[in-house]
């Protein structure tokens, strides 16, 4: 049986194997560990019965008013562990956190458009596309869009947070997180 647990910064160490995925966006070490500081409880990995490191999702809270949300900085499983269910509840913890402790309206998340398994993913965790991002990925001639998904939390009776056919609504980045 695998063990969901709270990320240690000694696992830095460890997840070369899961990080080195092409569609794995992987950051500096201060960055991970500023994430480890700052929103400990929506950062967790998951270890195998061999004590290996089979995946992880990196979180936080942020937005204000009816964009206060959790966010999914990031989520990878390694290509031995995939397709048994991690990310799924992987991404129900942080679901859970950022419903129960930080009270958001929803949960969002990038992912590449051309990442089609993962949208389909997504998708199927009940994630919809709420804007599509222009060159979030990059900024040379090899950018790419990004898809926005967001997934409503009990909070948002209405469901105020999302909108149908957000593959068409084209947003620049710099027009992000406008609630700052």
């Amino acid at each position: 049986m695998s063990l969901l647990r709270r990320f240690k910064a000694t696992d830095l160490f460890e997840f070369n194997n899961v990080n080195l995925d092409v569609l794995t966006e992987t950051y500096n070490i201060s960055f991970y560990l500023q994430y480890l500081a700052q929103w400990p409880d929506l950062f967790v990995v998951q270890k195998s019965p061999l004590n290996s490191l089979m995946g992880y999702v990196m979180g936080k809270a942020e937005g204000t008013g009816k964009n206060w949300h959790g966010h999914v900085t990031a989520i990878t499983v390694s290509p031995e562990y995939r397709r048994l269910g991690l990310a799924e509840g992987m991404m129900n913890l942080l679901e859970q956190v950022s419903e129960k402790t930080y009270d958001g309206w929803f949960v969002d998340l990038y992912v590449r458009v051309s990442n089609a398994v993962a949208v389909d993913m997504y998708k199927k965790f009940g994630y919809s596309v709420y804007r599509r991002v222009r060159n979030y990925y990059g900024g040379s001639a090899q950018s790419e869009d990004a898809f926005d998904m967001r997934k409503p939390l009990p909070r948002d009776k209405l469901k105020e947070t999302i909108r149908e056919n957000g593959e068409n609504v084209f947003v620049n980045p710099e027009e992000l997180d406008s609630w700052r």
